[in-house]
């Protein structure tokens, strides 16, 4: 499998600022691409750190992994994109301090074909998100499993790429068809753009696929392929039914501990040293301590 090579796989970092602004992208489905937008912005939320998760997507998955119940006469990110509603009149709070959510919608099926004659279409979550930046830390865009308006919004709006995969040949290809997306607006919106890291999910590394999609992967991507991967694991296929993520539902399962590990992998390549790190390193603890009390969603 070959790939095209644009200018976004240099090594260097973006100088960290506030709201470093990631997307979680893959145009395949059933990646992981929720999942991980869920539970990364909780483990980094859990450190002490402040972010914010937009759910760009029409399912609202994201929305309903932390306990955001559907509700269409809210305000949304569709709201946030049709300039009726800002983010901070969208931004909606969760059981994690510290964490936020601005919800989706499946009205933004709808907004793929309101915004074709709008101006500057491609700009409006970056221009939303622009007065927002300084209040967090990270800022998480759930991208949908398509290269439409919405993921584009997304690509405008972010300063690095995280994108999901899992270990398999068809995920190589869309890869593949992804890279050539992203040079594309590097090249026409936003040359910073570039990838933070490809993570595998649902990875078994037993399995001989697994291990030569990883070392195809790894002499592309260099040391954009992150060390950090996260197993298949029934625990993190549960925790949506609950509205929560991973790390409050079973904080010692295999996929919490994945995702923490994650969290410290992107924090440690961005040179931060979080809040609870620096607590633990006070008090001589190796791991942060959390309490696992479960609600059923929908919330009442």
């Amino acid at each position: 499998m070959s790939f095209p090579c644009p200018l976004l796989l240099q090594l260097d970092t973006l100088p960290l600022r506030m709201g470093k602004v990631i997307a979680v992208v893959n145009q395949k489905g059933g990646v992981g691409k929720t999942t991980t937008a869920i539970n990364l912005s909780a483990a980094l939320a859990l450190e002490g750190l402040t972010c914010l998760l937009v759910d760009c997507d029409p399912q609202a998955n994201s929305s309903g992994g932390l306990g955001v119940s559907r509700d269409e006469n809210r305000n949304s990110t569709y709201d946030v994109l049709m300039g009726n509603a800002t983010i901070a009149e969208t931004t909606l709070p969760t059981e994690i301090d510290g964490l936020k959510v601005v919800p989706g919608s499946n009205h933004l099926i709808g907004a793929t074909v309101e915004m074709v004659s709008a101006d500057r279409r491609e700009y409006r979550l970056r221009e939303a998100l622009e007065p927002v930046r300084g209040l967090y830390s990270f800022i998480l865009l759930d991208c949908p499993p398509a290269l439409d308006l919405l993921t584009l919004n997304a690509l405008v709006a972010a300063d690095r790429l995280l994108v999901p995969m899992q270990a398999e040949y068809f995920a190589l290809e869309g890869i593949s068809e992804l890279l050539t997306t992203l040079g594309r607006i590097q090249a026409a919106f936003n040359p910073e753009l570039d990838i933070e890291g490809v993570i595998l999910t649902m990875y078994d590394e037993r399995t001989n696929l697994a291990q030569q999609v990883t070392e195809n992967l790894r002499q592309f991507f260099g040391a954009k392929l992150l060390k950090t991967t996260i197993p298949r694991n029934i625990r993190l296929a549960e925790a949506p039914s609950y509205g929560k993520p991973v790390a409050l539902y079973d904080p010692k399962s295999r996929g919490a501990e994945s995702y923490r590990d994650l969290a410290a992998e992107i924090l440690a390549r961005n040179n931060i040293e979080s809040p609870r790190a620096l607590e633990r390193k006070a008090s001589g603890q190796s791991q942060p301590r959390q309490e696992n009390k479960v609600r059923f969603w929908p919330y009442a």
